[in-house]
């Protein structure tokens, strides 16, 4: 994962997007996002894919390619950064309380996310049924080029 981010830096590379922040977090309160969009949520899709890990925790997935990812956690010992599969992505995971927060990948133009619309406050907010996609037999060239295009800048405040 990359660097840590100092705080100026963070501030000055956030978009504004006034009332299309969305903040969240894990049940206990250790990991905290917030997601910047840039249309409201009921106009985002929602998408889930049919990988085991998917379909066992049952997320609804949202990204933003004009809007922005932030995370940061008290404990970054308690943060699971689990790979499976092609080993191209970390699904952040709350060691304390197991909630699934995104999905990052790290990529040439820098960190995209994807994340996960149940662990923010105003959850409800995002309507659409979640899309089923299966990325079997996608190559890797292929997935990170759709997530480039697809998923959100993030940042990773440690």
């Amino acid at each position: 994962m990359p660097a840590q981010v100092s705080p100026l830096t963070l501030a000055l590379s956030i978009p504004k997007f006034d009332c299309m922040d969305h903040q969240g977090g894990c049940h206990c309160g250790n990991i905290r996002v917030r997601l910047a969009l840039s249309k409201p949520p009921e106009d985002n899709p929602l998408r889930a894919c049919t990988c085991s890990f998917c379909r066992s925790h049952n997320p609804r997935m949202v990204a933003d390619p004009g809007g922005l990812f932030e995370v940061w956690a008290d404990d970054w010992s308690l943060v699971e950064n689990y790979r499976f599969g092609t080993q191209t992505c970390d699904f952040l995971i709350c060691r304390r309380c197991g909630v699934f927060i995104a999905a990052v990948s790290e990529m040439a133009a820098g960190l995209r996310a994807v994340v996960n619309a149940n662990c923010l406050i105003d959850r409800e907010r995002f309507k659409s049924v979640a899309a089923v996609h299966d990325f079997d037999g996608e190559t890797i060239e292929t997935r990170l080029s759709r997530r480039a295009a697809n998923w959100m800048p993030a940042i990773i405040s440690r």
